[in-house]
């Protein structure tokens, strides 16, 4: 008798998301050479090598990746009026030309604040709210600027020692703009991508400037009350070509990530096809959520009650929690230089 009315869902705690993650289990060293992390296969919880990802996947199946590249965006300077320490972390530039960023410390900060960097400064207009600024730039070309006295924000769990900031870059990066690394992206090598063409498998790409309110754990009690943070992303027409092809045959589309697969199903179309084109997306993808286009998904583990968690319980459904739990028994390593694991969509 309820026909046509929507299913009352009761509002899922963030808790149901968290997991006990030990420092011991955080990988704090990559993986050399990259394809030789592990690799997960949740379908038959069986163990391979990130290099066997080819032998996992058919003939005809396409590959999407991000091909976003990590800004040097942590820029350390001083307050111009006391001399005090200031570090901004740079997310997205605006519509009106000015940039977001995250500050710290954020107490004594206010609008009129100008910090000076070495060769430029930056003046908060607005904020913090929630330790997050909008700074409006001296710089005449603020990406040259970056690319001169910033570095590449490494995430704050991870205290080991990285020789190569490159080592913090998928060897797709191209487009500037993130603030962290599409993580799943970080194991592919050339070995890999040719052994995904022997395999006749198909490489795609996005692009979505990954900003950190897509990593840092949700505050809130519930999922319903987290609000998103809006993140550029793209889907060029060769894609949206790729996919329709893909479908034609019968084949799967495997997102390589979860800012992969948010920008797939961003754009989703009709028949698990995608439109090209771009857009801020602020698109949460929660248990209840349905999944157009993305079949398979290559991913990290991530951090506990984080919106990433809740992307892959909605991919995955409860065999979150068992692939988290066999990974962790068998001392699979978390996080951005960890292994990884390849799930399919539940379906339903």
């Amino acid at each position: 008798m309820f026909s046509g009315l929507l299913a009352f869902r009761a509002p899922m705690r963030v808790d149901e998301f968290r997991y006990d993650l030990p420092d011991s289990a955080v990988a704090q060293q990559p993986a050399e050479p990259r394809h030789a992390a592990r690799l997960l296969d949740t379908r038959s919880m069986s163990d391979h090598t990130f290099g066997d990802l080819p032998n996992l996947l058919r003939e005809g199946d396409l590959v999407v990746i991000n091909n976003t590249r990590v800004r040097k965006a942590r820029l350390r300077g001083r307050k111009a009026e006391t001399g005090a320490r200031v570090e901004l972390l740079i997310l997205d530039r605006t519509a009106n030309g000015s940039w977001k960023a995250m500050i710290r410390p954020s107490r004594r900060i206010r609008p009129g604040t100008v910090v000076e960097f070495d060769g430029f400064g930056a003046t908060i207009v607005d904020g913090p709210d929630d330790g997050i600024v909008t700074v409006v730039l001296d710089a005449s070309d603020a990406e040259e600027a970056f690319e001169e006295v910033g570095e590449v924000p490494l995430p704050p769990y991870f205290t080991g020692h990285l020789p190569d900031p490159g080592r913090y870059q998928t060897m797709f990066a191209r487009a500037v703009g993130s603030a962290a690394a599409p993580t799943a992206g970080l194991h592919f090598t050339p070995e890999v991508v040719a052994g995904l063409g022997r395999r006749k498998i198909e490489i795609a790409e996005v692009e979505l400037h990954v900003g950190m309110d897509t990593f840092r754990p949700m505050s809130t009690d519930t999922i319903e009350e987290h609000v998103m943070h809006s993140e550029w992303c793209s889907v060029p027409k060769a894609t949206a070509d790729a996919v329709a092809r893909t479908r034609r045959v019968g084949a799967r589309v495997v997102a390589v990530g979860t800012t992969t697969a948010r920008t797939l199903e961003t754009f989703a179309g009709s028949g698990g096809n995608v439109r090209d084109g771009q857009t801020d997306t602020n698109l949460f993808l929660s248990p209840g959520s349905d999944f157009q286009v993305v079949d398979l998904m290559v991913t990290n583990f991530h951090v506990p009650g984080s919106t990433l968690v809740v992307m892959i319980a909605a991919f995955m459904g409860d065999l979150w929690r068992v692939a988290y739990q066999e990974a962790m028994e068998r001392s699979y390593r978390f996080l951005s230089f960890g292994d990884a694991m390849l799930c399919e969509r539940e379906e339903g």
